[in-house]
């Protein structure tokens, strides 16, 4: 039991120097794992993907919609964090753009900045501005370290069941088995779904400044994502047992954030 104790100190302090800022809303984070070994698998994963994916042609005309787009939300970002002296959270970044032909409604940004985009989802988004909603989400999820503070969440819940393990050592192995398999299906409920459920947020609300930014129009969000919930009927969870908001929460809180943000950051 004395490992787990000299184990707990050494997690408590890691975590105490691991909190991070997330920019622009300012909110605290952990992140445990080093950027450079996250962003290392982010690359290595992105280019098997597309290595093995049927990859738009830089001339066709969606692929260069896609790079067009994410190069402004790009270009916004950067200049924002350069005046606010943040500049050193994206020197790493290794920007890229890769639309890929196939019918999945979907779009990426592992941490890092590399950017997929799946012409499924063009049907869908319909006009550029729509899928600048979509990609300042994405690259909004790698500007906030979400990745970083998934995997950090990821360790500290498997450590507590390390911790529980010990305390129960002891026990039956039914015993054992019953207070693990409870407190993994607890610690997703309280804590894993809704943090998940808060990044999405948090992109969404980051998105749509990003967007702005780079001079589109956020309104378009609330359109957008009414067609995709109309995508999304027959398959919905109950929102506390999703990763995501339910459509209803989502379209609301963007409906009630952009007034603000047209003013503070949409570009003339």
């Amino acid at each position: 039991m004395q490992r787990f104790l000299w184990a707990a100190v050494f997690f408590t302090s890691c975590m105490l120097y691991a909190c991070k800022t997330v920019p622009v809303t300012g909110r605290k984070q952990l992140n445990l794992v080093p950027n450079a070994m996250i962003q290392a698998m982010a690359f290595s994963q992105y280019d098997s993907v597309v290595k093995i994916s049927n990859t738009l042609s830089q001339y066709d005309t969606r692929a260069q919609m896609v790079t067009r787009v994410g190069s402004r939300i790009q270009k916004a970002v950067e200049a924002y964090m350069l005046q606010n002296n943040m500049s050193k959270e994206i020197k790493s970044f290794k920007w890229e753009y890769n639309t890929i032909n196939e019918e999945t409604i979907n779009a990426w940004c592992m941490p890092g900045g590399k950017v997929v985009v799946y012409t499924g989802l063009l049907p869908v988004t319909q006009n550029e501005t729509a899928l600048a909603v979509v990609m300042g989400h994405e690259i909004a999820h790698a500007i906030a370290r979400h990745g970083n503070e998934r995997m950090s969440e990821g360790l500290l819940i498997n450590f507590g069941g390390l911790v529980l393990e010990e305390a129960l050592k002891e026990k039956k192995q039914e015993t054992q088995l019953l207070f693990l398999g409870l407190y993994m299906i607890g610690s997703n409920l309280a804590i894993a779904l809704p943090n998940s459920r808060m990044q999405e947020s948090e992109a969404d609300k980051l998105g749509l400044i990003f967007m702005s930014m780079a001079g589109y129009n956020p309104e378009e969000a609330i359109p957008f994502w009414q067609r995709m919930a109309a995508q999304n009927k027959g398959n919905k969870l109950p929102q506390f047992l999703s990763t995501h908001p339910s459509d209803e929460t989502r379209i609301k809180k963007l409906s009630a954030l952009i007034p603000e943000i047209k003013t503070q950051y949409l570009k003339p």
